[in-house]
């Protein structure tokens, strides 16, 4: 009989168990890093605790999704309302609750939780089977139609709120909720029982937290069983077929990201939990062929994910059209907890690279200013037609039918604490990586043997960054190690009393390692200037187009910020022009950059004859603010573009 390991308590959403991380690599809990409120990320988390997550708590009501437990138990004699998924919005707001709790220690959602958990136990069978649309609406389909009613999806996310409450509260009420439920799924779907997968992953990796926590290897071996039945058709081939589900091909043969956007990477992120706790090589060689053709490949520059609208899928490998990209953002919050178990399998700085892309573009556009209003797709062009479809509105939307983001980005923001920094065991000692370039407090007791690491710096409005050791000495033989993002090209680093450039080398690392002694007043300046970026030739939507980028932020044109008369479709580049950064605001998360572009006089053909040889359509010269990608529409709908034509 396989013994149970140690459960691990660390308050993190992904805590490796510590008997197989493959690379050392150990996530700091929430408890240890504490991200200075007045920091971007700060803010951030601060609107969402005050506004973002009340305002979930408010929708839950609203769009019936509490209502649909209490119809179900005759407390309620409302319609089910929403998809057959829609238990995984409540789990998702106690999720956010939860990490909040370990953020800031809050009380302000006890009685919301006490009277939902409540509720949730209630309607729970005495099997464990809990799914409020099977229940109420159509007891029949009770595991007949995996690919569609999303049990195990909602068990999954339930999975996380409760590991995430007991963490974060020490309160197990949730678990022991989940973990009957999780049984009833295990002795019907278990190894050697009757065949069964999701349609749509997420369970597998919340069985392999939930292993973590408990000790329990049952809840590993059966997310590995699910992850091992993939590709052998289990799914029926109907509706989108079995590339939609990922059912295609075995998981270690899948080296091409395919289907839905949000479950290929669900079941990455999964897929490499398993490879953390198993440490089977062939895990992480598909996993990183397959992250860095999604990465290279059908990735969009803000950091998004999803070409297709139809079935919310990647598309080709280049099909990254800018004004259709549906970029769901869940798909970008995916890829986020997939990447970052990516970096805790292996330090590659492009993983936190792409970490940094997604938070502070991708997913920030995806909420506005107040914290409580929502994109679903986010696309890289609006067009003044506004034309505008449910999931793909011409504004931002308070809730949606299908409100997976809303709460999503609530337990996203929560949680980016965790995000920040991991530890590594080396030979000559521990080592503190500095992943993320936020404003931070860190505890490193029992870690490197000091007091507290502050990090300081307005990044990334700003390039500095100094670090203080407050309270006792590194230990002997101990480090820190600060990323260097991949589009720096110089940087100065002051430390142990003297003044260097960082190397090629280790800005090919991708990080700059800084020893025990000399960390304390140890600063980095990252020079952050703007910058021009082109698509691979292959990428036809935006070829002879360019995007502006300073430090870690895309920017944008919004008409907004065009002369009465011009228009964002008419604007071109006809050479690199000089820009110039305005003074930052409050509320920005960078300043503005002035542009100087052209505008050509509206056509009214729709094609005519070619010209060659340089000849040139009319124009004339105008000046533009370019604002930050995250920062569009929160001056009300209107035509937007990040690529701009050279043409």
């Amino acid at each position: 009989m396989e013994q149970a390991v140690p459960p691990v308590c660390r308050c993190a959403p992904a805590a490796p168990g510590v008997h197989a991380r493959p690379a050392g690599r150990t996530p700091l809990g929430l408890e240890r890093i504490r991200i200075a409120p007045e920091s971007l990320l700060g803010r951030w988390q601060e609107r969402n605790a005050s506004r973002t997550i009340p305002h979930c708590i408010e929708q839950l009501e609203v769009s019936g999704v509490m209502d649909n437990f209490r119809r179900v138990i005759g407390e309620s004699d409302a319609p089910y309302r929403g998809f057959v998924f829609a238990d995984s919005d409540l789990y998702k707001v106690i999720e956010a609750v939860a990490w909040e709790i370990a953020r800031s220690g809050t009380h302000h959602f006890d009685t919301w939780l006490d009277d939902a958990i409540a509720l949730i136990g209630r309607v729970q069978e005495p099997t464990g089977y809990l799914h409020t649309w099977i229940q109420g609406v159509r007891p029949d389909k009770r595991f007949a139609e995996l690919d569609r009613n999303h049990e195990m999806y909602v068990l999954g996310h339930l999975i996380q709120a409760a590991v995430a409450l007991d963490r974060a509260a020490g309160r197990d009420d949730l678990l022991q909720i989940a973990i009957r439920f999780a049984a009833l799924v295990d002795r019907r779907f278990g190894p050697g029982r009757e065949d069964g997968i999701p349609g749509h992953p997420v369970i597998e990796t919340a069985l392999i937290e939930l292993y973590r926590h408990t000790g329990e290897v049952r809840w590993l071996r059966l997310a590995e069983h699910l992850i091992n039945q993939r590709g052998h058709d289990i799914l029926p081939d109907e509706g989108f077929g079995h590339r939609y589900y990922q059912d295609h091909a075995p998981v270690r043969d899948a080296v091409d990201p395919t289907g839905h956007a949000v479950r290929q990477l669900y079941l990455n992120a999964g897929v490499t939990d398993l490879y953390l706790e198993t440490g089977e090589p062939a895990l992480h060689d598909v996993m990183r062929a397959q992250w860095e053709r999604a990465h290279e490949r059908k990735m969009y520059l803000s950091g998004a994910f999803g070409s297709r609208h139809r079935d919310e899928s990647f598309g080709n490998d280049y099909e990254l059209p800018a004004d259709r990209a549906y970029a769901e953002t869940c798909a970008t919050i995916a890829d986020l907890h997939w990447t970052w178990r990516m970096l805790l399998a292996g330090q590659d700085r492009r993983y936190a690279d792409t970490m940094e892309r997604e938070l502070y573009n991708a997913l920030a556009a995806a909420v506005d200013e107040t914290g409580t209003r929502f994109f679903y797709s986010n696309p890289m062009q609006r067009r003044p037609d506004r034309f505008s479809e449910e999931n793909a509105p011409a504004e931002r939307q308070p809730w949606y039918s299908c409100a997976c983001c809303p709460p999503n980005i609530a337990r996203t923001i929560a949680q980016a604490g965790a995000y920040v920094a991991t530890v590594l065991q080396s030979a000559d000692g521990p080592v503190l990586e500095l992943h993320q370039l936020v404003a931070c407090e860190i505890d490193l007791s029992d870690v490197l043997g000091g007091g507290v690491l502050a990090v300081r710096t307005r990044y990334p409005a700003d390039g500095g960054i100094s670090l203080h050791v407050n309270g006792p000495a590194l230990l002997p033989g101990a480090a820190v190690r600060v990323r260097i993002p991949a589009w720096v090209e110089d940087v100065t680093l002051r430390a142990g009393g003297g003044q260097r450039s960082v190397s090629d080398a280790e800005r090919a690392r991708g990080y700059v390692q800084i020893p025990a002694d000399e960390v304390d007043g140890a600063t980095l300046q990252l020079p952050l200037r703007p910058r021009w970026t082109t698509a691979n030739h292959r990428v036809d939507a935006v070829r002879g187009a360019v995007a502006l980028e300073r430090g870690p932020i895309l920017y944008c044109l919004e008409q907004a910020d065009l002369p009465e008369g011009a228009a964002v479709d008419d604007v071109f580049l006809p050479g690199p022009p000089v820009v110039a950064e305005l003074p930052l605001s409050a509320k920005d998360p960078a300043p503005a950059l002035r542009v100087g572009l052209s505008v050509r006089a509206p056509e009214g053909e729709l094609y005519r004859p070619a010209t060659w040889g340089g000849a040139t359509m009319p124009s004339r010269g105008v000046e533009a603010n370019l604002v930050p990608f995250s920062t569009w529409g929160n001056r009300g709908p209107g035509a937007m573009r990040v690529w701009i034509p050279t043409i």
